[in-house]
């Protein structure tokens, strides 16, 4: 866990390293979306290795609206930054387009470097973005981005720091579009590549026939998105590397909300609610009372 006093640089493999190692693992690895320090955590004592910064719960839990790129890069980072501090496993966030052209991409790259995030996400749409799995996109020239994916690489100054091209040309000009854009931002220097809201099981097949080999692949699990769902045996003998599963916390934090408000409202109190919820005393636990206690008395100066 991201204690208070853990010491990140005495550990044997740093989060960026091992998130490399992972992805050429040979198994494809899950990454839960989290939108909060609070979910990361709760990801990573679920034992998952890898927790994905979503950018679409970062904006619903940050500002309450849909993922029609309202944020801007220093509260994405900002986010990144808290989560980051709170889990020790690799993070992954999405960084949108860049937050402009490729010179902001430069500093983007610095700055979600400095945050401590293992790796980022890169996309062509044209800004403001949406969703991926929302109506309406546009993406920017195939060259341009080649020109922003190329200045990421030349920024990094970690050559661990993992860098996700992703595209969303395949709902704005098809998926011969898109994978022909995902292999020139391979050669441009992306480390993984993923081809956003591929719409029946036999693109997502394409995807992996003509991209596998070329660099790892990401399989966004996107709950209730346009993709369809396919169970993580078969995205694995596709040779997808990287699943996400990006909202699915944001919805059960939103379920759970919900319900123990229908209670509280129809009731007056929350007590027919809570025996469904953690106590007071687990969730302190959870969040890591006991080692702020031990500080307390490590340093309390008696």
């Amino acid at each position: 866990m991201g204690d208070l006093l853990g010491d990140r640089a005495g550990t044997a493999v740093s989060p960026r390293k091992r998130l490399r190692e992972l992805l050429v693992s040979g198994q494809p690895v899950v990454a839960p979306g989290a939108y909060d320090a609070l979910s990361a955590r709760l990801v990573e004592q679920a034992g998952f290795d890898v927790v994905y910064m979503t950018g679409f719960g970062s904006t619903a839990s940050l500002i309450g609206r849909p993922d029609v790129g309202l944020l801007s890069g220093a509260e994405m980072i900002d986010n990144a930054t808290r989560i980051v501090s709170a889990v020790d496993v690799p993070v992954i966030a999405d960084a949108d387009t860049g937050y402009g052209n490729a010179l902001n991409v430069l500093r983007t790259v610095r700055s979600y470097e400095q945050a401590g995030v293992a790796g980022i996400h890169l996309e062509d749409q044209v800004m403001p973005k949406k969703c991926g799995h929302m109506s309406g996109k546009a993406v920017i020239g195939r060259e341009e981005m080649v020109g922003k994916i190329r200045a990421a690489a030349a920024a990094r100054r970690d050559p661990d720091f993992v860098l996700i091209a992703r595209t969303d040309a395949a709902a704005v000009h098809g998926l011969d579009d898109a994978i022909a854009r995902a292999k020139s931002y391979a050669d441009a220097g992306a480390d993984v590549l993923f081809v956003e809201a591929p719409t029946s099981e036999e693109g997502i097949e394409r995807v992996a026939g003509e991209l596998r080999g070329v660099a790892p692949l990401v399989f966004n699990w996107a709950e209730g998105g346009r993709t369809p769902p396919m169970p993580l045996d078969r995205i694995a003998e596709l040779g997808f590397s990287l699943v996400i599963f990006p909202i699915g916390t944001l919805l059960a934090a939103t379920a759970g909300i919900r319900s123990l408000l229908d209670v509280l409202r129809r009731d007056g109190t929350p007590a027919a609610a809570l025996p469904a919820v953690p106590s007071f005393g687990e969730f302190t636990d959870l969040m890591g009372l006991p080692e702020v206690n031990e500080l307390e008395q490590r340093f309390s100066g008696e």
